[in-house]
């Protein structure tokens, strides 16, 4: 699907057009929003470009000189954005080519991002003079909905901490699996944002001349580095968590292990007097004893209370 934009008086805003849309209509676009665009739409864009869209595979190469290069065809970003799914994260790479009349986007997911941006134009809340600032926009705006979703994180970290700390009988596996896919969360924002960082410092070359695109370029940069140090904490307190939850899993099941062998301790004295009586030899003493059974009874009790109560005073149970 192909949407289009245009610039009126620095506020972008969503054009009709028609299902595809005609040539004409794509050329006096200011923005072209192609998502998972089918072959004709391909063939369209080729048309406007004088050259080849980029395929999938060419787009989620990792090589800087593959991301971030320029040509006949304008200013090329590969950029890396985030995809919320069921509860976890994705990335999903956005070929941007920006040329100086307008700026064409291709993308094959969803992405809450460009959701965003779509509404914010249709209410006119998107200013931008030229097609280069609606980039840096996009590029603001990821950056912000990355800081959101890392507080997000840190409020969820919160959460299980306390589960994990303060709760009795806590669920720890359930915590633990809560703690993988905050980490994987995570790790997702801080390769949208090692992503970002290596973009803005090719706009920041092939932008030059712009002071304004130049300082909202730096000043989100500083957001990133600030962004990238709270990824790092909460790495540490995903480990920190991560290691208590396996730390408390360990004591409880040591805590069974212990329970168990004390049973055993316990159980064995009275084993071995039962033992003794069950010997099958002619000649047992108590045999004939009228209070051989309570007494054998009785010594079976001693013997299994005495370590009990062994253990009680040394406080071990």
């Amino acid at each position: 699907m192909i949407r289009l934009f245009s610039i009126e008086q620095s506020i972008i805003r969503e054009t009709a057009s028609s299902d595809p849309p005609t040539l004409e209509q794509v050329r006096k676009a200011h923005w072209i929003d192609a998502h998972e665009p089918t072959e004709q739409e391909r063939e369209l864009l080729s048309t406007l470009l004088s050259v080849e869209l980029p395929e999938s595979d060419d787009v989620e190469e990792i090589e800087a000189s593959a991301r971030c290069f320029v040509d006949q065809a304008g200013i090329h970003v590969h950029s890396l954005f985030l995809s919320p799914q069921e509860g976890r994260h994705s990335t999903v790479t956005v070929a941007c080519i920006l040329q100086p009349v307008r700026l064409i986007t291709i993308r094959e997911g969803d992405i809450a991002d460009f959701r965003l941006l779509r509404l914010r134009a249709r209410r006119g809340q998107v200013s931008c003079a030229d097609p280069a600032e609606l980039l840096v926009t996009m590029l603001e705006q990821k950056v912000e909905n990355h800081a959101d979703t890392l507080e997000d994180i840190h409020h969820q970290l919160e959460q299980v901490s306390h589960l994990v700390l303060e709760e009795k009988d806590s669920e720890l596996y359930q915590a633990i699996s809560k703690l993988a896919r905050l980490e994987d969360s995570n790790g997702k924002i801080r390769l949208c944002l090692m992503d970002t960082q290596r973009d803005i410092s090719f706009l920041l070359r092939n932008l030059k001349g712009r002071p304004a695109h130049d300082e909202t370029l730096r000043e989100i940069m500083r957001d990133v580095e600030t962004l990238m140090s709270h990824t790092t904490f909460l790495f540490d307190k995903i480990n920190f968590l991560m290691d208590s939850t396996q730390g408390f899993i360990n004591i409880q099941q040591n805590q069974i292990i212990k329970t168990f062998s004390i049973a055993a301790v316990v159980f064995l004295p009275p084993t071995l007097v039962a033992s003794a009586y069950g010997m099958n030899f002619d000649y047992m003493p108590e045999l004939k004893w009228l209070l051989g059974y309570p007494w054998a009874l009785g010594l079976m009790l001693i013997s299994g209370f005495a370590p009990y109560w062994f253990f009680k005073r040394k406080g071990w149970l």
